[in-house]
């Protein structure tokens, strides 16, 4: 079993000086590695898409061009347990996990990503938000759709990049008491839209896709790497729901459990929670009172993991503004290219980081 290795050692790879003597073949083999990457930039860019169709820019698959400028939405969803069965967290491009309070187990929520949106049949069940959230939804030009949230998150709703739909949603007789019991059904958004008047585009806030994405004909292989381990099983040290991801080589995907079952969508046929990238970040955070609310500290640096087909490298990942993305590195300050497909985030407390396993 192998325990995630702590990153300052990647971190200072990152910022090693080269000396005189060698900075002239790190020149030579800067400007090979340029002409390389040009070239691929070239071949990749002949690509000939059907017509009508785009590669999306959350996932780099293929869907359809009408959908090139419609913002994604980014939607809380509860992940006590008393809130499952999920619905529609299988439609979703990418998934956050982060705790969510400092109590009860340190619980996590869910924050989806979904940008055809359109096709929901039904997403949720939908709870408040918090100012991490609004943060990273702030990235992807997303508009927020929460329940409320705690006055901590007044100042970040506040700012002119942000959007959100708030506790306008339907709700769902699911025998539940009624804070678990508000979903986004057909047409919700599409009259939040009509009545709020809200860009369903992108703004001018919105600084363009930030994942660097891999030709599907040239996929990432990181069985290569020097740094890599094996990732068969990642193991999250989130207490309360005990998340864990299982590698299936079959399909070269990662399915998630919690609370000791596998995570299934009965509004998609009972599909499993799967991804094809898991990037897991480590992060520090704020408490703002007892009652465990709290912000991470996402607008910084720090140190993680980017895994995909059974393997793992140590990466370092840097925000540097609300709205600018997250970019990922590897050891060698090179910034990661990942696999067309959905994407798990998991952010990891930066005092449970020596608790996560990757073996």
């Amino acid at each position: 079993m192998l325990t995630a290795l702590a990153m300052a050692a990647s971190m200072a790879a990152c910022g090693d000086k080269k000396t005189d003597e060698t900075a002239a073949d790190s020149t030579e083999v800067a400007m090979t590695e340029a002409g390389t990457e040009s070239t691929e930039a070239e071949t990749e860019s002949e690509e000939v898409l059907p017509e009508g169709m785009y590669r999306s820019e959350l996932t780099n698959e293929l869907i359809d061009e009408s959908l090139k400028n419609q913002r994604p939405i980014a939607v809380m969803v509860d992940n006590e347990s008393i809130a499952l069965p999920h619905y529609g967290l299988s439609q979703a491009d990418v998934v956050y996990e982060m705790m969510n309070s400092t109590l009860n187990g340190r619980i996590t929520r869910f924050m989806v990503l979904v940008k055809d949106w359109e096709n929901i049949k039904q997403l949720g069940s939908i709870r408040s938000v918090r100012p991490t959230n609004i943060l990273i939804a702030s990235e992807w030009n997303a508009v927020i759709c929460h329940d409320g949230g705690p006055f901590y998150i007044d100042e970040y709703m506040a700012d002119p990049s942000v959007d959100n739909f708030s506790g306008t949603f339907s709700r769902v007789d699911n025998g539940k008491s009624r804070e678990y019991t508000e979903y986004i059904l057909p047409g919700d958004l599409d009259k939040n839209f009509e009545n709020s008047g809200v860009s369903k585009e992108y703004t001018s806030y919105y600084e363009g896709p930030h994942y660097q994405f891999a030709s599907e004909s040239n996929p990432v292989d990181l069985s290569s790497a020097s740094d890599a381990i094996d990732a068969n099983t990642v193991d999250l040290p989130f207490p309360h729901n005990g998340s864990y991801l299982e590698y299936n080589a079959d399909d070269q995907l990662y399915y998630y459990s919690e609370y000791g079952k596998a995570h299934v969508d009965p509004g998609n046929d009972n599909k499993q929670l799967c991804f094809k990238n898991l990037l897991i970040q480590s992060c520090g955070y704020t408490q703002y009172d007892e009652h465990g609310y709290l912000i991470f500290d996402c607008v910084s640096q720090g140190g993680g993991y980017y895994v995909t087909n059974g393997k793992a490298i140590p990466v370092t990942w840097k925000k540097e503004k609300m709205t600018s993305p997250t970019r990922y590195y590897d050891a060698a300050g090179n910034e990661i290219k990942i696999n067309t497909g959905k994407t798990y985030v998991g952010f990891v407390p930066v005092d449970d980081w020596l608790d996560l396993v990757i073996e």
